[in-house]
């Protein structure tokens, strides 16, 4: 079977509803007899890209049978078709009802995610943003066809901040609002469960401090006998909590990152290290109950290259490093959870200087020391990026390239 048969088969729909029965609807869907194992890795990618816009089109006509359902009987009446026929939890019942209302409102959106141009997940975040104030729905409708999850939050956290009237105030005000944390006691698994959601600059600061201690126990640890990184968030957590007093992460310091504007005289454009917008007032406001990082980094005043007289990287080096990196190069998981790695591996000669480090968090760490990803920076934007190899799907299961540079993993 050909690849453009085979996206063709996968990618059809059929759907027979009674336009004036919403509830009663029937969905067909057509997949090729070939089982996965026998496709070739080519074949297998296609379709699991065919699947995906197949389940981007599901996803917008179930909102609007959602929609047509809250319009005629109710919200409480259309979650709980949702949580009896679909066997939804309350929470997802509640999240999907809330979605497809805020899409009714976003037309351009609306259709491409029918036509399964855009992922669901991506069509959600656009409907939460125009919840929140002004967005510019077709510049986000046209970068989420293009960009993963992570970077198109980004996209949207930017466009909202550019589209808004009061400095990002009011989107501000409203995640604070939004803040919510949750502890209880696992009924499935009989495990304590602690959860929260806070607006960034909380949040920021919640992330530093816990990253501190994390830290600490990554450095008293045996190294043949490590924690998993979920197991360490845990205990730095727990010891957080139950133990305040032990050990050294104290206090909150943060990065604030800002544009000086020379013929105003002012900071402007302030944000996290990651990018987050801050608003003008909350930057006061934090100046005054925590500690800033200052940071202005000087060629002339600053040794910002170590070159060959320590392998890890002084707290002057991390902090220009997570200015410009802002987060793992590889996954974007969060920048105080990363390692400074030597591009050019120390073992081979590779110097600490900030031209040969970037930031990357455990896992691709471990993929680029024992899976042979590479690091390689683009020559235009000058961003660096984590690749895998050349081939990492080879149709005969043997993957003939080894870098010269395989060797265990070696943490900064």
């Amino acid at each position: 079977m050909s690849l453009d048969k085979l996206s063709q088969v996968v990618g059809i729909v059929h759907f027979m509803a009674d336009e004036a029965l919403t509830r009663d609807f029937e969905v067909i869907l057509e997949v090729p007899e070939k089982d996965p194992t026998e496709m070739s890795g080519a074949e297998r990618r296609a379709a699991l890209v065919s699947v995906g816009r197949v389940e981007a089109q599901l996803a917008g006509w179930k909102s609007r049978l959602i929609r047509a359902e809250r319009e005629q009987h109710g919200q409480e009446a259309a979650e709980r078709v949702l949580r009896d026929g679909l066997q939804s939890s309350r929470r997802e019942a509640s999240r999907d009802v809330e979605t497809s209302t805020q899409l009714a409102e976003l037309p351009t959106t609306s259709a491409a995610l029918e036509s399964g141009l855009i992922p669901p997940a991506h069509a959600r975040l656009i409907a939460r943003a125009a919840s929140e104030g002004p967005i510019d729905e077709a510049l986000l409708t046209e970068a989420a066809q293009r960009e993963p999850f992570d970077k198109f939050a980004k996209t949207v956290r930017r466009n909202q901040q550019e589209m808004a009237e009061d400095d990002g105030q009011s989107i501000f005000d409203h995640q604070r609002e939004k803040r919510s944390a949750k502890a209880f006691l696992s009924r499935e698994t009989g495990m304590f469960v602690l959860t929260g959601e806070f607006d960034p600059m909380t949040g920021a600061r919640i992330d530093t401090v816990l990253a501190a201690k994390e830290r600490e126990l990554w450095n008293a640890e045996d190294p043949k006998e490590r924690r998993t990184p979920q197991q360490r968030v845990a205990d730095a957590l727990a010891e957080l909590i139950l133990e305040p007093g032990k050990g050294k992460a104290k206090g909150t310091a943060l990065m604030v990152v800002a544009d000086y504007d020379v013929i105003n005289q002012e900071l402007v454009n302030a944000r996290l290290a990651d990018g987050t917008p801050i608003p003008t007032a909350e930057l006061i406001r934090l100046a005054c109950d925590a500690d800033l990082l200052p940071g202005v980094f000087r060629a002339a005043t600053q040794e910002m290259n170590l070159g060959r007289k320590r392998r890890t990287a002084s707290d002057l080096q991390r902090a220009a490093l997570i200015y410009r990196d802002k987060e793992c190069i590889g996954c974007g998981a969060s920048a105080h959870r990363c390692f400074a790695h030597h591009v050019r591996f120390w073992k081979n000669g590779g110097p600490t200087d900030m031209p040969n480090l970037v930031l990357v968090c455990n896992r691709c760490h471990h993929n680029i020391h024992d899976e042979h990803w590479d690091v390689t920076q683009d020559p235009a934007s000058k961003r660096f990026n984590v690749d895998p190899p050349p081939d990492p799907f080879p149709d005969t299961g043997v993957d003939s390239y080894r870098p010269s540079q395989c060797n265990p993993v070696l943490l900064n």
